[in-house]
């Protein structure tokens, strides 16, 4: 492996799955939403226009050969994407990142504030499994929360919002989940890429993951550390009023249903995202 990069998730194929896993959905023309066994991986671009395209997020360890095999099947051979872009760290979303970097050598772009985790420099709060919910929650000690080290691969989102090879979209700071989590807003039409921002399933609930049972919740538990950012980020994007949205997790959503759902889950937020207990809570709503 290049000694530029360091790869923590190497030998950490975690055997979560779901009914989605390695099927893809055209949210629109131009946004493939790809399941990686738990997680939602973006393809951003034209199939017609090859390589013209950016990857969001990398999904789970040890899973680069099925997402080469999805682009293929979405791009054809040999079109790998202008660019990676994290909307952040966490090992779910990483997972591949490395393995892509070094095949690819493309550019890998995070916020600012995520960088300590994609340079090896920090390591993630452990992920809590005593917080209030189901057994995905209870299994979270066992998640990753090492850094991964990208090097000279990764670097900083511009501070004007603009996103490297993505001219009609911006980048939101949506953290809470994480300390740079981003989401990715166009305003042409209203479409968002979510990350872990908010999610369309009850990411601590074993059942509901692997039936991937439609909600929009707040962001998964076990891991998110600011449950008053998380709040402020889901304010943030509701205002937006998106008309589609892809999540880190659960199915795209739009319409109606994602209207009504945000407007929810901002108005009852304490209640539906907050946990009544665990390691990252302050209980004083």
């Amino acid at each position: 492996m290049n000694n530029e990069v360091n790869d923590f998730t190497e030998h950490k194929y975690l055997p979560m799955t779901s009914i989605m896993s390695g099927k893809g959905q055209e949210v629109i023309s131009d946004i493939y939403c790809f399941t990686n066994q738990i997680v939602n991986v973006c393809f951003v671009g034209e199939p017609e226009k090859n390589n013209d395209w950016v990857l969001i997020d990398t999904g789970m360890p040890q899973s680069s050969n099925r997402l080469i095999e999805a682009i293929i099947d979405r791009f054809g051979e040999h079109n790998k994407p202008k660019a990676i872009v994290l909307t952040h760290g966490h090992f779910d979303h990483v997972g591949a990142v490395v393995d892509l970097v070094e095949k690819w050598g493309v550019p890998v772009y995070a916020h600012a504030a995520e960088l300590s985790f994609l340079t090896g420099k920090e390591s993630y709060p452990e992920p809590d499994g005593s917080v209030e919910g189901g057994l995905v929650a209870k299994m979270s000690p066992m998640f990753p929360n090492e850094p991964i080290n990208l090097g000279k691969h990764v670097e900083a989102l511009p501070s004007d919002g603009s996103v490297p090879f993505m001219s009609s979209w911006r980048w939101i700071h949506t953290p809470g989940h994480s300390p740079g989590h981003i989401s990715l807003f166009r305003d042409e039409d209203k479409s968002l890429i979510a990350g872990d921002a908010f999610v369309t399933v009850r990411q601590d609930s074993l059942y509901k993951v692997i039936m991937q049972e439609k909600e929009i919740n707040g962001p998964p538990r076990y891991l998110t550390t600011d449950w008053d950012a998380a709040k402020d980020s889901v304010k943030k994007l509701e205002a937006l009023k998106p008309v589609f949205a892809v999540t880190g997790h659960g199915h795209p959503i739009s319409g109606k249903e994602l209207s009504e759902g945000l407007t929810k889950l901002l108005t009852e937020f304490d209640r539906i995202a907050v946990p009544d207990y665990g390691r990252f809570v302050n209980r004083k709503h």
